[in-house]
């Protein structure tokens, strides 16, 4: 079965958030082998320097990079990538599935972004909006859209 993880900066605190992801991974499991990794934020002074996020990002991304799972398609969100439609992102992922690899891997950097050399090693960059969402949010609202696409792939009626 062909897997996909999703690697999220930070724990989910707030139980409508929890909820809402937890439904939204049972659904995944569906379609395909879901996996969420939850990584630590590096921990910073309440009004950090840009040296000090540098260092806290170059950290964290050393974490990440262990996690991704060796051979994956991987894609990072983050605002100067792409707007995708939710058609658009399936598509994606079923290039990735056709093209011979096993397994996507999808990461929600931190608070303060993710270090530049994550998104350079990057096969895609995403972005969901020009808005700014809640750190929390993006995260249920990621799982929404990568089990959209699956639906998508898969030609459920839950995409209309």
């Amino acid at each position: 079965m062909f897997e996909m993880t999703l690697i999220a900066m930070g724990k989910l605190k707030e139980k409508f958030y929890l909820s809402a992801a937890a439904e939204y991974e049972k659904r995944m499991k569906g379609y395909c082998q879901f996996r969420l990794i939850e990584l630590p934020e590096v921990r910073l002074p309440d009004e950090p320097s840009p040296a000090e996020i540098s260092a806290a990002l170059e950290k964290e991304a050393d974490t990440i990079i262990a996690k991704i799972p060796k051979g994956a398609w991987f894609c990072v969100l983050t605002p100067e990538g792409k707007m995708l439609s939710s058609e658009d992102l399936a598509d994606k992922i079923k290039s990735a599935k056709v093209s011979g690899k096993s397994s996507v891997c999808f990461l929600i950097g931190s608070s303060f972004g993710m270090a530049n050399r994550l998104k350079q090693m990057a096969d895609f960059r995403l972005s969901m909006s020009p808005m700014t969402f809640p750190h929390h949010l993006a995260r249920v609202m990621v799982l929404e859209q990568l089990y959209r696409a699956e639906s998508i792939q898969a030609g459920s009626k839950y995409h209309k």
